[in-house]
């Protein structure tokens, strides 16, 4: 899906999270003893990383508004009325992998959470499809960009760099949740062209010949014969 013109990066909110300078120490002009110019004390151990600070927090959770607002172009493009956010196609992914049965070697809070991630970037490129002509690669690159942006503006961190691993790992298709949750992607998709259809009288059938052969797992391709079923 996709359509919703590119944000430039340039335009986004800028991290907030400005920090004050500490104060001056005083310098005493006290002579010490000789012998105890002849050591100087060992550094303090550096600090542990802080977590993100609430202000961080909320400039991340802000920029992730625009996936409310951000349309699924696809449906905007076929004329849907009222069509869904990315957020919504996020939300029930994420409730997919939820109350799927358990896999053999899946880890399903990991599915879970990919779900809520692999479109975050969103909030700032829109959502790029085929149709808009934008090479696979330049398509990554611009999220990728975003979500390193996204990922500065919440402070880094080990939750930044949860959401960062999350991200890649369902780029890349290397693991079996990253297969599950990109099988729930198109399952959520054609579900969705499946309620449009019944509700708007709109004949959807590019959407469900687009994923055609393309499910990767077991329960993604018995959901969508489910799905294409309940279309007859």
């Amino acid at each position: 899906m996709g359509g919703t013109r590119a944000l430039p990066l340039s335009s986004l909110l800028a991290a907030a999270a400005a920090k004050s300078p500490l104060p001056l120490l005083r310098r005493h002009h006290h002579h010490r003893p000789a012998a105890s110019m002849s050591s100087s004390p060992s550094p303090p151990p550096p600090a542990p990383p802080a977590p993100a600070s609430a202000s961080s927090a909320i400039d991340f959770l802000t920029l992730c508004y625009r996936l409310k607002t951000t349309k699924r172009a696809g449906w905007v493009r076929r004329g849907v009325q009222g069509p869904e956010s990315v957020a919504d196609h996020m939300y029930r992914m994420g409730v997919m992998a939820l109350v799927a049965a358990d896999l053999p070697g899946v880890n399903r809070d990991r599915c879970v959470k990919m779900a809520i991630v692999h479109d975050i970037a969103e909030a700032i490129v829109g959502d790029i499809t085929p149709s808009d002509g934008v090479p696979k690669e330049e398509k990554s690159r611009r999220e990728k960009e975003a979500l390193d942006h996204m990922c500065s503006l919440l402070g880094g961190g080990s939750r930044a760099e949860e959401i960062r691993e999350l991200w890649m790992e369902y780029e890349q298709n290397a693991t079996l949740e990253a297969k599950v949750v990109k099988d729930f992607d198109k399952v959520e998709m054609i579900l969705q062209a499946l309620e449009y259809e019944k509700e708007q009288g709109l004949d959807l059938e590019e959407f469900f010949q687009s994923t055609a052969g393309k499910f990767q797992t077991d329960v993604g391709k018995a959901w969508a014969a489910e799905v294409a079923s309940r279309r007859k």
